[in-house]
């Protein structure tokens, strides 16, 4: 019995003290409020303490708990007490969230102030006093405003009591302080907020000042929020709605008789940057700090000497950013509380370990939106390999669907283990961009990508990564991922900032976002379709990218200057010249799905001066974003890898798979739907688990629309032109298919089966010379079939396999 009374949680304790004081408030209730029709009948049994036969419904309890409330202390106010009952009872049961603290103080005032108001009234207004058995302000009530009448009067004590509101309201909301001078002085108000020049705010803003609450929307909130967190408007006619916070959900489930050990330190938050800011800043005026006297002449009329900054913004000065209301809010979009599956789950952990002689001190529960992190702290002497070694054995336990143990877990003395939640909810596009955390963010090119296991909003700045490498299977949410990626930017930058190029081979990922293509693509000159979706124009655009890397490295140079960043500050402060061939540069932002094919199609024509970009445009602004469904050295070679530090990896099939796009293990353990783990490239850095951020067609759909319902520029942003015959082996096929050997098919189909190839070997096994045995080794590499020559050593064979094969010679022959 002792051990069964040990084992009770602090939890199963509220949870009953709930109950009680719940009965409590509501034998409260009853009892007043029979007190109206009763309290005449048991009036004189109470006071003279001989009272037997109540007639109150509540007995003899309620008869003198009602007399004295409401005839003692507050009268009608008093209802207040039990009411304030009720929601500690809900708050202490748990099925409502209510910030008692707050409503305490609220309900105090209201009770003191009401019950001396009421008092004041019935003094007033003597015909009240005769509707009711008791005074309405009660004894205290009473009591007070006889002493304020005595010593004030009763205009005086009238006048008390409305100072007193006032000031009530004023400490709940600076609006009262405008009402009270409008009251006043109306006239005079309205003239003289006329008189004022007051900007328009823009709708599309999601950085504007956040909106105030009234005080009567403050007094009937029922959150646990601070008073602080408060909603942002992103339109003048909608408000956007309240963003949720990142409340991280720690239950601990460490058996009673074990000594619980200090949690460790935790680590600082790594999507939280330092500083705050606004959304992309608009300068309205700028002033340089000068003596008075020079003041004075400018004033006079005397030519000013300093040119206002320049504003890329000017061009398209009426844009508006898209409005948060454009995204769809889920209703699943919280933190919920599974506390049976939780305790089961850290049971059944606990007694695999306990079955393999591990011994641990404490366990805890973080609960995020899709994975549950389970943090043990393992017991002195045990070894963190054997934990380790136990991964499927605890996944079997817990018959999930797959289980990553991070052992252990960096900035923590404790061993993580992540397990799926049975019921993961949604993280929305909206909730991610209505967070404090991307509001105030001041990131070059800020992407939101979803919540982190703690519930956190999880940012990086694609300046920094610099370049981005997005992996997955299919249908385990890359595409979603690159749309979360682009929203984040159209919601954050202006058109005369950023410029997208968008590669889809497929034709149908990125083709919704064709409307923004004069305000945010950049595109080839006479380019009809603003994404590019044919392989002879991808080359051409990324020699198009080359030539613009290294025109805008010859303006640094020219402006003595290190990065893109300081190249702009100077140029707006009108320190180059035009003239030069100086301009403002906007980042370019490169977006390629499905990077696999294009390696198929045209392999070393696409990868070298991609790897080159990668190489180099950091400085100058441009930044690279490749997604595959097949993350395969061959597709993601070393050239690859090394120019993309920053790796974002969704579900894949294997564990050789996982280790080609982030050098360890882990992708292959994920649950999919979204289920990704983010590495920074940082020195020492490891993956974060994310819960990438949904955002549908539609949702799409709309923020283009709105978008493209705006004025925009008369033409695409223009990448520089090249000539055409060096886009790459679709500009030259034409030129090849004249002159290809009869004999090239098949000796390609024997290279691309032995991957192997040399002169020699075609001599030999076709029985021709060597002259033309050489003349299908030129033709071979140029089209892309095999490298070049490495003296005595064979070349490299490029394409894996027939079916890379098949489509390379079909596009060669319709050429």
């Amino acid at each position: 019995m002792v051990e069964a009374v040990g084992r009770i949680s602090l939890d199963t304790v509220l949870f009953v003290i709930g109950l009680v004081l719940l009965a409590v408030a509501l034998v409260m209730l009853v009892s007043m409020v029979s007190n109206f029709q009763t309290g005449a009948a048991d009036q004189a049994g109470v006071e003279s303490g001989t009272l037997e036969n109540p007639a109150n419904y509540a007995g003899i309890l309620g008869a003198h708990l009602s007399y004295y409330m409401m005839n003692g202390l507050f009268g009608i106010c008093s209802f207040l007490i039990p009411i304030f009952l009720i929601q500690l009872s809900m708050r202490l049961i748990g099925s409502l969230k209510v910030n008692v603290v707050k409503w305490f103080l609220h309900e105090s005032v209201w009770m003191v102030w009401g019950s001396v108001a009421l008092a004041a009234l019935s003094q007033s207004i003597e015909s009240l006093n005769s509707l009711f058995v008791f005074p309405l302000g009660g004894g205290h009530g009473l009591q007070i405003y006889d002493s304020l009448e005595r010593n004030v009067g009763s205009v005086g004590c009238i006048a008390l009591l409305i100072v007193t509101l006032i000031l009530y309201l004023v400490v709940l909301s600076k609006r009262t302080k405008e009402f009270v001078r409008m009251t006043t002085n109306p006239t005079g108000y309205l003239k003289n907020n006329a008189s004022e020049e007051v900007p328009p705010i823009p709708q599309s803003d999601a950085t504007d000042k956040p909106k105030e609450k009234s005080w009567w929307k403050r007094l009937l909130s029922t959150s646990d929020e601070a008073e602080d967190d408060e909603p942002v408007d992103t339109a003048d006619d909608a408000p956007a709605p309240q963003s949720p916070r990142a409340d991280t959900v720690v239950m601990d489930f460490t058996p009673p008789h074990v000594e619980k050990a200090k949690p460790s330190k935790p680590a600082p938050p790594i999507d939280t940057p330092p500083e705050v800011s606004t959304v992309a800043p608009v300068p309205i005026t700028f002033e340089r700090p000068g003596d008075d006297k020079q003041a004075e002449k400018n004033t006079v009329g005397s030519p000013v000497d300093e040119q206002a900054p320049y504003d890329p913004r000017k061009d398209l000065e009426n844009y508006r950013f898209p409005r948060l209301d454009l995204l769809k809010v889920y209703q699943d979009d919280g933190i919920t509380i599974n506390e049976q599956e939780q305790r089961a789950n850290s049971e059944r952990i606990t007694q695999v370990l306990k079955n393999f002689d591990v011994e641990i001190t404490r366990i805890t529960a973080t609960i995020g939106p899709t994975i549950t992190l389970y943090e043990i702290t393992p017991a002195p002497g045990v070894r963190i390999s054997k934990i380790r070694n136990l991964e499927n054995d605890i996944a079997l336990s817990l018959s999930a669907l797959g289980i990553r143990i991070i052992a252990p877990i960096p900035g923590k003395g404790t061993i993580g283990i992540e397990v799926p939640n049975n019921k993961p909810r949604i993280v929305s596009m909206e909730s991610v961009l209505n967070s404090r955390t991307f509001e105030q963010s001041r990131y070059e090119l800020p992407v939101a990508l979803g919540k982190t296991i703690t519930n956190e909003v999880f940012m990086v700045d694609l300046a920094k990564m610099p370049h981005l490498l997005v992996a997955g299977a299919t249908g385990q949410g890359k595409s979603v991922g690159l749309n979360a990626l682009i929203t984040s930017l159209l919601y954050k930058k202006h058109p005369a900032e950023l410029k997208l190029v968008m590669v889809d081979p497929k034709k149908v990922e990125l083709n919704i976002y064709a409307s923004l293509a004069k305000y945010f693509i950049a595109t080839l000159p006479e380019q009809e379709d603003p994404i590019i979706t044919d392989v002879s124009k991808v080359v051409q655009t990324l020699r198009s990218l080359c030539k613009l890397m290294d025109h805008r490295y010859d303006l640094l140079k020219k402006a003595k200057v290190r990065n893109i960043k300081e190249y702009n500050e100077k140029f707006k402060a009108h320190k180059l010249n035009p003239e030069n061939g100086h301009a403002f540069m906007p980042y370019m932002v490169i977006v390629i799905d499905e990077f696999g094919d294009l390696i198929m199609t045209a392999g070393k024509e696409v990868e070298l001066p991609i790897a080159r970009i990668a190489q180099l445009a950091r400085a100058v602004g441009m930044h690279m974003v490749i997604a595959t469904q097949r993350p395969t050295t061959n597709i993601i070679t070393g050239t690859i890898k090394a120019n993309f530090p920053a790796r974002m990896s969704f579900k894949v099939m294997s564990q050789i798979d996982s280790r080609t796009i982030l050098d360890r293990t882990g992708a292959n353990q994920l649950v999919g739907k979204g289920d990704m783990l983010f590495l920074s490239g940082m020195s020492g850095a490891d993956p974060v688990r994310v819960q990438c951020a949904f955002v549908d067609t539609p949702e799409v759909e709309r923020i283009c629309q709105f978008i493209e319902d705006q004025p925009g520029y008369l033409e695409p942003y223009t990448l520089p032109e090249v000539e055409a015959e060096d886009s790459g082996i679709a500009a030259g096929g034409s030129q090849m298919n004249e002159s290809l050997d009869s004999m090239f098919d098949e000796v390609a189909r024997m290279i691309v089966v032995e991957q192997q190839g040399s002169t020699s070997s075609i001599q030999r096994k076709f029985s021709i010379g060597y002259n033309r045995a050489g003349r299908l080794m030129d033709q071979l590499c140029k089209a892309g079939i095999v490298g070049p020559a490495q003296g005595s050593k064979p070349r490299d064979v490029l394409i894996t396999d027939l079916g890379q094969l098949d489509v390379l010679l079909a596009q060669l022959h319709s050429n």
